[in-house]
């Protein structure tokens, strides 16, 4: 908690140090001012009562001045803290996102458990230290004219200062237990919360807006996101009523003791003990005392919360890459001979099965290998070693005889072109859509003449050219309505095989590279259309490694080599007519596919 502490305030000091101190310097200013207002009053009062009118002027003033100087104080220190806010926020989301950055693989994006962890850290980095700091903010405040007002009571009573103080400690304690268990339910309700905006996302999700209506499932998510609400809320009211109990009981408390001084303090001014203005220095100290103590005990529980909770944030942040990075890395040089895979096991956790199971493959360079199998034989799983979005269990996959763990990783995939079946749209223009093919992701997407002729050369051999070209306003028409303005309506949304079309001239934009993997690559499109576009690939993926990924067999059939993949296990490898000749998965596969387009 303390370390956290810490680095809640050090983000603050590197995101603004000068404001930092002058939001510090004005809550201790404000802290002194009710103790001054309080002993000002006491001195106008003594005055009148002794009929000192003469003497008024100066504390008077004073009295007037310390208002006036405490609406400035409080002013002031609002518009330090928005600024020092807004800075913090900028700062925290940098580093949160940078974080997120190093993470190079997916396994830890895969974990649900990460995801409510990255969830919590993203709801929290910007609210964290914010609280964290105005709570110490307040604190001090507080903590100020606490030892103001309670100096004034050992002033006026050493017994009714110690009760006062005393008091207080179940407030403390009480703040502190309420707060762990505030970040305990928020922690808790995480999934809930994760499911209850699911089901909330599918009924105003146009993706599944045609599926959901068909198949009238909206009265069915309703009702499981209600529940899913209905449960937090039940957590939520525990917790509100156990914290209503505990400050009912301490309100009590409190009031006890306040009405105990007052009865002592008038029988003190009746036997002559007090004067005026010291009972109303008494009042104004108990009521202060007691109002300090009670934001002391709200600020060290506020804190306490958004420390627990600004955990997470620290935890994403200070996680290393997920993958491991080589001391003395290796260069990634241009591919010439092939990428092999070699006694390779992988599998996601030890509490899945294996994936994949002793595979033994080369992809030479210059020549094309296609992977075929059914549903779930570990053709998408072998991708992801190959762009080394995961390393292998057990074994090695090597780029030219290096493996590929000896690599940056960054070094390694810009040397990679993929087509994903699960490809983005992304809610940019046609052009930015295309460009983000081939950009370096450190920089600004820089669009100038050159890289707009590439964007249009890479459309025309994906086929979608005319298309974007007889858009509103043509390149630059954004695929999309999430962003568009009111008055502005010329936002298109584009089918699946249009989409798809925009993914793949992404693709051919990514030229140059040595391997070129396409999972699915014109599964959204038509016969016509997919014969043309198998037609272009072939000829983008001369010269260079590629791995080709169908459940279509005959899009396949042309590969250089066809490897057949079944739970795991490479099953077969060789060319369509060696496989055909075999009689085994591939072929009674091809045959079940060829069957449907012979006549009846």
């Amino acid at each position: 908690m303390i370390r956290d502490a810490a680095a809640a305030v050090g983000v603050a000091w590197r995101a603004a140090p000068v404001l930092l101190l002058g939001h510090l310097a004005a809550g201790a200013l404000a802290g002194t001012a009710p103790v001054a207002a309080a002993w000002f009053t006491k001195l106008v009062l003594d005055r009148l009562v002794a009929g000192q009118t003469d003497d008024l002027v100066w504390p008077a003033l004073a009295l007037a001045a310390t208002g006036a100087l405490t609406v400035v104080i409080v002013q002031g220190s609002q518009y330090l803290s928005g600024e020092l806010e807004r800075r913090v926020a900028v700062l925290t989301r940098d580093r949160l996102y940078t974080a997120t950055g190093r993470m190079t693989g997916l396994a830890m994006l895969e974990q649900p458990a990460f995801q409510d962890r990255l969830r919590m850290a993203q709801a929290h980095s910007d609210s964290g230290p914010r609280l964290i700091l105005e709570s110490a903010v307040g604190g001090v405040q507080s903590l100020i004219t606490l030892l103001g007002f309670l100096g004034s009571l050992a002033a006026l009573s050493l017994v009714l200062a110690a009760t006062v103080l005393v008091a207080a400690v179940p407030a403390l304690v009480a703040e502190i237990q309420l707060s762990r268990r505030r970040a305990t339910v928020l922690t808790a309700l995480s999934p809930t919360e994760r499911r209850q905006f699911f089901y909330a996302d599918l009924m105003t999700s146009l993706d599944a807006a045609k599926e959901i209506r068909l198949l009238g499932l909206n009265a069915l998510f309703r009702k499981r996101m209600l529940s899913e609400f209905a449960h937090a809320n039940a957590e939520r009211r525990r917790l509100d009523r156990r914290e209503f109990g505990v400050q009912g009981l301490l309100g009590v408390l409190g009031a006890l003791v306040a009405g105990a001084g007052l009865v002592w303090a008038i029988l003190a001014a009746g036997r002559g003990l007090l004067t005026v203005g010291d009972v109303a220095v008494f009042l104004a100290a108990v009521a202060g005392t007691q109002a300090s103590i009670t934001a002391i005990a709200s600020r060290l529980g506020t804190a306490h919360n958004a420390l627990l909770l600004f955990a997470h944030f620290q935890e994403v942040t200070k996680a290393g890459p997920d993958l491991p990075c080589p001391p003395d890395p290796a260069p990634v040089p241009e591919l010439s001979n092939g990428i092999e895979l070699r006694d390779v096991w992988f599998r996601y956790s030890e509490d899945h099965p294996w994936a994949l199971r002793g595979i033994n493959l080369t992809i030479p360079f210059g020549q094309s290998l296609a992977l075929v199998g059914p549903n779930g034989a570990g053709k998408s799983t072998l991708v992801k070693l190959l762009c080394r979005f995961y390393d292998p269990t057990r074994g090695s996959v090597s780029w030219d005889g290096v493996d590929l763990r000896d690599m940056p990783v960054e070094h390694l995939r810009a040397r990679i072109g993929a087509v994903f079946q699960d490809f983005m749209s992304y809610e940019l223009t046609a052009t930015e859509n295309i460009a983000l093919g081939d950009v370096d992701g450190a920089h600004e997407l820089q669009i100038g003449t050159a890289m707009k002729h590439r964007v249009h050369a890479a459309a025309q051999r994906a086929g979608v050219h005319d298309m974007l070209t007889g858009l509103p306003r043509g390149y630059d028409t954004m695929l999309s309505r999430l962003f568009q303005d009111e008055d502005d309506d010329t936002g298109v949304l584009l089918s699946g095989g249009q989409w798809q079309r925009v993914a793949l001239a992404r693709a051919f934009l990514r030229d140059q590279r040595d391997l070129l993997i396409l999972d699915e690559p014109a599964s959204g499109l038509d016969a016509d259309a997919e014969a043309q576009i198998h037609a272009r690939l072939a000829a983008h993926r001369a010269g260079r490694a590629s791995v080709l990924i169908s459940h279509r067999l005959g899009s396949v059939r042309d590969a250089d080599q066809i490897a057949v993949l079944v739970n795991g296990r490479l099953e077969d490898i060789g060319t369509h007519s060696d496989l055909l000749g075999r009689d085994a998965t591939y072929a009674r596969l091809f045959r079940l596919q060829a069957n449907g387009y012979a006549p009846a």
